[in-house]
Order: C-alpha cells, then sequence, then structure tokens
C-alpha cells in the first residue's frame, strides 16, 4: 500500500516538473512559437489516443465479455425480448460512438491552427439543428416505447394457468409463501409477526394478545426461507414485498427485477425456460444456481442478502410440495394430524391361558 501511494505521488512529481519545463521553454522560445508546437503535438496526440481508444474498448470488450450475461441466454421467455433490446440498445449507441468519437478527435487534428488557413465562424443553423435534435429523438423514443412495451408484459395480468409464489424480502434475506391446498393466501398482519414461529405474521389463533380474527386460510399455506421452487416452461406469478425496507427483488438470469416495498405489494410474472439441471449444462458450470438479490441498496448486509432459485419439472416440484408442512403446524404442533395421538389396540392377556393349559398337560402325564 505504501508503495502504490509513492509511485502515485512520484507520478505527479514528474508531471509537475514536466509542466514546469515546458513552462520554461515557452519562456525561452517565446510564447507564440511554443503555442504552436504544442498544437501540433496535441494534434498527433489526438489521433493516437483515437486509435489506441478504440483498440482499447474492442479488447476489453473481447476480453471481459464472457464474465457478463450477454454470452448466456435468457432462462425465461420474457427475458428474451430483454436481450433483443438491450442488443437493439447497444448497436445503436455503439455506432453513435464510433462515428462521434472518430468525428471528434479528427476534427481537432485535421483543423488545428495553420496560419494559411483563415477560421471560419458557424454561429448557427436551423437545418443542422433539427437534425442532431429530431433524430436522436426518434431514436430513443422508439427505445422507450419497446421499453414500455416489455414492461407493462411482465407487469400485467399473468396467465390464468400461472403458479403463484409470494415473495417477501427482509434484511437480510428472503421469504417465500406457497398457497396450500385451498389455492389461497391467508391474511396477514405485521404484528403478528415473529421471527421464530410466524416470520410473516399470517393471521393465526391469539397468542400474543393481539386482537386478529384466526384465518383458517392460513393454516395450509407453505412457508419457506432463502430457497424459491418453479416449474419449467410454467408462468409463475410474484407477489413483491417486504417486511422492513425497500428492497429489489433482482433476476439477474430471468432479465426482471421489480422493487420489494412495505406495505405496498408488486408483482411480476415469466416463464422459466430452462431447469437448474439444464442450465448447469448450458454454462458448463456444474456449481450454477438461479440466483436471487437484493437490487437496492438496503443497510450493512445488502451484499449478502441472496437466495436461490429452483427450477424443476412439475413432477419434481409436486414432489418437493408434498413433504412440506405448513408453517401453522410447525407453530402448533399439537394441530399437526400427523402428530395427534392414535388410539392404543388392546391387547388380550394370554398369560392366564398358557398358564392353564400347560398344567393340564402335567396332570395327564402323572396319570
Amino acid at each position: 500500500m505504501i508503495f502504490v501511494i509513492a509511485v502515485i505521488i512520484l507520478v505527479f512529481l514528474i508531471i509537475f516538473q514536466i509542466a514546469k519545463a515546458s513552462e520554461y521553454v515557452a519562456v525561452l522560445k517565446g510564447e507564440e512559437r511554443a503555442r504552436k508546437e504544442n498544437n501540433k503535438v496535441n494534434g498527433f496526440f489526438m489521433i493516437a489516443f483515437l486509435i489506441v481508444g478504440l483498440i482499447g474498448a474492442y479488447w476489453c470488450n473481447d476480453l471481459l465479455v464472457d464474465k457478463t450475461l450477454l454470452v448466456q441466454p435468457s432462462a425465461s421467455l420474457q427475458g428474451e425480448k430483454v436481450d433483443s433490446m438491450l442488443k437493439l440498445t447497444l448497436t445503436i449507441t455503439g455506432i453513435v460512438f464510433v462515428i462521434t468519437q472518430i468525428a471528434l478527435f479528427w476534427f481537432a487534428f485535421r483543423y488545428q491552427e495553420n496560419e494559411k488557413r483563415k477560421p471560419f465562424f458557424f454561429p448557427h443553423n436551423n437545418t443542422m439543428e433539427i437534425i442532431w435534435t429530431v433524430i436522436p429523438a426518434i431514436a430513443l423514443t422508439v427505445l422507450v416505447v419497446i421499453g414500455l412495451r416489455n414492461w407493462f408484459t411482465f407487469t400485467s395480468d399473468a396467465p390464468k394457468n400461472a403458479m403463484v409464489v409470494e415473495v417477501t424480502g427482509k434484511q437480510f434475506g428472503w421469504i417465500f409463501r406457497y398457497a396450500g391446498e385451498d389455492g389461497v393466501f391467508g391474511k396477514k398482519y405485521y404484528k403478528m409477526i415473529d421471527p421464530a414461529n410466524n416470520s410473516l405474521g399470517l393471521n393465526w389463533r391469539d397468542s400474543s394478545g393481539i386482537n386478529v380474527k384466526d384465518d383458517p386460510a392460513s393454516h395450509d399455506d407453505i412457508v419457506q426461507e432463502q430457497t424459491m421452487y418453479i416449474v419449467k416452461n410454467k408462468p409463475v406469478k410474484l407477489i413483491i414485498g417486504s417486511r422492513d425496507v425497500i428492497h429489489d427483488v433482482g433476476l439477474s438470469w430471468f432479465r426482471l427485477k421489480m422493487d420489494a416495498v412495505p406495505g405496498t405489494p408488486t408483482t411480476l410474472w415469466f416463464t422459466p425456460l430452462y431447469t437448474t439441471k439444464e442450465m448447469k449444462e448450458k454454462t458448463g458450470n456444474p456449481n450454477f444456481v438461479y440466483e436471487i438479490s437484493c437490487d437496492q441498496m438496503c443497510g450493512n448486509n445488502h451484499y449478502a442478502m441472496k437466495g436461490v432459485i429452483e427450477v424443476v419439472t412439475q413432477a419434481e416440484y409436486d414432489e418437493y410440495i408434498a413433504k412440506q408442512k405448513p408453517a401453522y403446524y410447525a407453530a402448533f404442533p399439537e394441530n399437526d394430524p400427523s402428530n395427534l395421538k392414535k388410539p392404543i389396540p388392546v391387547v388380550s392377556d394370554t398369560t392366564k391361558a398358557a398358564t392353564a393349559k400347560s398344567n393340564e398337560l402335567l396332570k395327564k402325564e402323572k396319570i
């Protein structure tokens, strides 16, 4: 660390000394002559910087593109539209970037100060003003319209056959809830939240002195933390909320995100295209997982607020759900049907009968 600081200080000292030396040379040669020579040097550096900069931009893209999600397909049907929009945006802005940078540096070199050239002052031109205002406006309008169309698709009503999962953010993790056999989410109340037994504040029987009516629909709701299960090729609607501060559901592999706001549910829906197993093969990464991250700064441990999404087949999902117990039974195990005491069968006492039989056999032997 000390070495790095020393190198930085040394570089600044060298730049300062070069600047001072340039001033002294200008005084000796005369300011006019020094200025003209500096213009030539600066013009040369403009072209050099242009060439090196464009090569560097291409090299960085070629070097780092594999570390981005651009090389991997979207894992959702809706995300494919986002990828198409992003590629169109990068194409348009990339072409504009290259053209403007070449024009900028070339003009600085080509039209540097020259005694044989008389400067022409060009204060205003209506035609050019219209061109460079209207064309960018049209291009940006097209991109905005595409973006809004995609946004309205993700946030519109989900298909009727969509499965529904409630996603709740908390500092610093995720809670997922599935409706039970009745297909209805039970009511919840924030004052009923108990981190140990009732992390969502579901309306169960009043055990804390709070006057809340017990909601039977909440008795079969399944609550899981950190891992969400969804089905390949089946639309899934997420009902998103927060237990404390504003979070943001980030689904980078599905190319989607949505704010998680306390007291204000938000929704989005998408259709997964590949199971987790299939993505492990596509990415060549045996440890691949779909990640759900928080994309909104929410506190000191924001960086660690991550969850896992398991995309499975319908059969695997059904098997997983069948093994889960409603959260109500975890809080009140005495109400769990599997824990209810079964009547003990009455076993007849065969000891006396066996003794009597053996006595009869002994009598016969004596006779």
